[in-house]
């Protein structure tokens, strides 16, 4: 959500931000209902003052025995007339906020600008691609050829986009997510949530999903919806709040499964594991002073690095063009990890810091140590990471010319002193 006091000190700054996202110009209309708003509120303001007025008339009319039944035809007529203003004032006050709330975050001044992914900007490579003297398979063709992932019989009962996850596969699925939330917990200073996976609209409307992406969320007939991620629940943990500054910075993770429908995804990635309805994640929430939300991020890109490192798998850091940012992102990094099987690099965490754009429209604050006041936090989040798309990542870097894969040597003693997945295991 956008400050409106900001919008009327600079509404060419706030079209310029929007402008660098490819959007037409919206202060003007902005503008128009908060005037027309003021106005309303102003005319309902002037009718309780005359009625407060001719209250006072009434009361001195009847003490001195006078008739007042024509003060009390005015006061009943402002009286309606108050009531009026004040509904129409509510109503452009509605109006108001649904415009801004359809509006995305303006990036930041760092942020390369371009109208998709092509003018994204690669900060580091790290790792190089395994070199393998065979043709490379994708993910799906080795664990079919193993029998341990079974995208028909997930089909026969949950439809397109669902897998089946069988034995030492479904295993080291587990272990890759235990191994991560643990890693952010014991060792990055993050406090592990176990939050709940539906949700109400209003959850939802603070990090941004609704109004504008609801159709890519699962909804229950009770008003519910699944979580997309655990991004939800976890910044909303701070929803209404007050911090204390000593608070800051908030640092939660959580391990849970996420559901989206996928309505914009038509025909991308239809095979395997890698854009589907139900995956986990764990994901990485940050409450944060607005004045170290920046070094927040990098603090939050470095620990979701720190997973790839300890797998042992090469990726690449990129910071995302204003044409390629989600909704509510003020500046992102995405973390791609390299797929031999795609010869290419593919997104496995994104992490984004949103500064007090969620905030406002959460009425989550703090309160600053010196002088008087609240202030917004700054909200992050981050995946650290998908465990479905590490799960493809460490079999394709992996993989051997028979169809085998390796463990990695970091989630070993999770697998049961396990070393590898496939004919020789």
């Amino acid at each position: 959500m956008h400050d409106i006091r900001l919008i009327r000190e600079s509404p060419e700054a706030f079209d310029a931000g929007l402008a660098r996202r490819g959007l037409e110009p919206a202060s003007p209309r902005i503008l128009a209902l908060d005037e027309e708003r003021r106005g309303a509120l102003t005319l309902a303001q002037q009718a309780q003052t005359k009625r407060n007025k001719l209250a006072k008339e009434i009361g001195i009319a009847k003490s001195k025995g006078e008739d007042a039944s024509e003060l009390i035809h005015s006061a009943s007529i402002d009286k309606d007339l108050q009531a009026t203003f004040e509904q129409k004032a509510r109503e452009l006050q509605e109006r108001l906020e649904e415009e801004l709330a359809g509006l995305p975050n303006t990036p930041g001044p760092d942020v390369p600008e371009g109208p998709d992914e092509r003018a994204n900007v690669t900060l580091r490579e790290v790792g190089a691609a395994p070199e393998m003297d065979f043709e490379p398979r994708q993910h799906f063709e080795l664990g079919e050829a193993l029998g341990l992932l079974d995208f028909e019989t997930a089909a026969k009962m949950s439809g397109a986009r669902f897998a089946v996850l069988r034995g030492p596969l479904a295993r080291l699925h587990r272990a890759l997510g235990q191994f991560m939330i643990e890693l952010h917990t014991e060792e990055h200073g993050y406090t592990e949530i176990a939050p709940p996976y539906l949700v109400r609209d209003a959850a939802l409307y603070g990090t941004g999903q609704l109004p504008k992406f609801g159709e890519d969320l699962f909804r229950t007939a009770e008003g519910f919806s699944l979580i997309p991620t655990a991004e939800v629940p976890l910044t909303n943990l701070v929803a209404g709040e007050i911090l204390e500054e000593t608070s800051l910075p908030l640092r939660v993770a959580a391990l849970t499964p996420c559901f989206r429908s996928e309505a914009g995804a038509a025909g991308k990635d239809t095979r395997g594991m890698l854009r589907q309805h139900q995956f986990d994640k764990v994901e990485m929430v940050s409450i944060a002073h607005p004045d170290r939300s920046e070094e927040e991020l990098e603090r939050m890109t470095s620990c979701a690095e720190e997973v790839l490192k300890r797998l042992g798998l090469p990726y690449r850091v990129v910071v995302l063009s204003t044409g390629d940012m989600g909704f509510g992102a003020r500046k992102t990094h995405d973390i791609e990890v390299w797929l031999p099987g795609q010869d290419t690099y593919r997104e496995i965490s994104s992490c984004s810091n949103c500064g007090d754009f969620q905030a406002r429209r959460m009425n989550a604050r703090f309160r600053p140590a010196q002088g008087k006041g609240t202030r917004f936090v700054h909200t992050l989040n981050g995946s650290g990471v998908a465990v479905g798309r590490a799960l493809i990542a460490v079999m394709e870097n992996t993989q051997r010319a028979d169809g085998s894969f390796e463990i990695p040597e970091v989630l070993r003693p999770r697998m049961g002193g396990m070393k590898e997945i496939g004919s020789h295991g």
